[in-house]
């Protein structure tokens, strides 16, 4: 027996726009936005990085950078977000300067989209362990845990994707590096945000294909067969991980053989019993 719980096509917020420019336009995404020199291997992939020493939100940033003919690829990054928000709208704060806070413009989707934001989860989880060595895990849908020396996984990262009219996607990433809130982790200050968002950018394009990165995703994904609650807007689930469909859903079977597929939820890993 299988019921759905939440399982929009999309966990993709859309912004509304009037301009029908489709992109290629190089202007600066945010009117103090400096140009950064890319290194020649991600700049051969039309990686455009762009920084500003603060600013609302680099989403909000680039969904109008995006109306105005933004080219695919385009990179912004920020010392610091006054307005930052995460899934289900939570706030997302931290100290200038301390922690990495960027978007990225894509034009090139795939179906679905939801796709573009396991490829970013996956490629952040290899750029830390890549620039740290640090035991980082991916939890549904696309938050990066450390696990501690105490063996406890904490998070580290989140993102949050919007599509916009055009067909275009921004995936909003914030990686905790020099600061952390009480309860959660961060890389620590031998790595720098400038070291993580290059080693980011280069694992996502070597994660190949699609359907390549898709498998990788589903393989590495730390919810999988592990015991979950799952706190979501019409309530809460408890069972057992079992799969992601191919909308993004997650899957979760619960103590009645009930299957559960959960489109937007808080996912605690619970401890065997």
């Amino acid at each position: 027996m299988t019921r759905t719980a939440i399982s929009p096509r999309l966990a993709i917020r859309i912004f509304d726009s009037t301009d029908d420019n489709v992109g290629g336009v190089d202007l600066p995404p945010h009117p103090q936005a400096v140009p950064v020199d890319a290194p020649p291997h991600l700049a051969e992939r039309g990686w455009r990085l762009w920084k500003v020493d603060e600013t609302g939100s680099t989403n909000t940033d680039l969904a109008a950078a995006a109306a105005n003919g933004a080219p695919d690829r385009t990179v912004l990054r920020t010392d610091h977000q006054t307005a930052g928000r995460g899934r289900l709208d939570r706030r997302w704060d931290a100290p200038p300067g301390t922690n990495l806070l960027v978007s990225i413009l894509h034009r090139q989707v795939p179906d679905p989209p939801v796709a573009l934001t396991h490829r970013t989860g996956l490629a952040l989880v290899r750029a830390v362990v890549a620039t740290t060595g640090a035991n980082a895990r991916l939890k549904w849908p696309n938050d990066l845990l450390l696990v501690g020396d105490d063996g406890e996984a904490r998070k580290a990262a989140g993102m949050l994707a919007q599509a916009n009219p055009d067909g275009s996607v921004i995936v909003g990433c914030g990686i905790n590096i020099g600061w952390a809130p009480d309860g959660a982790a961060r890389l620590g200050d031998a790595v720098t945000p400038t070291a993580v968002l290059e080693a980011l950018l280069t694992e996502f394009d070597r994660l190949g294909d699609d359907t390549e990165a898709e498998a990788a995703y589903r393989d590495n994904l730390d919810t999988i067969g592990r015991a979950v609650r799952v706190d979501t807007p019409t309530g809460t689930i408890e069972g057992r991980a079992t799969g992601v469909a191919p909308d993004g859903s997650l899957e979760v079977l619960d103590a009645c053989a009930v299957t559960h597929r959960i489109g937007v939820g808080d996912v605690i890993h619970l401890r065997p019993t």
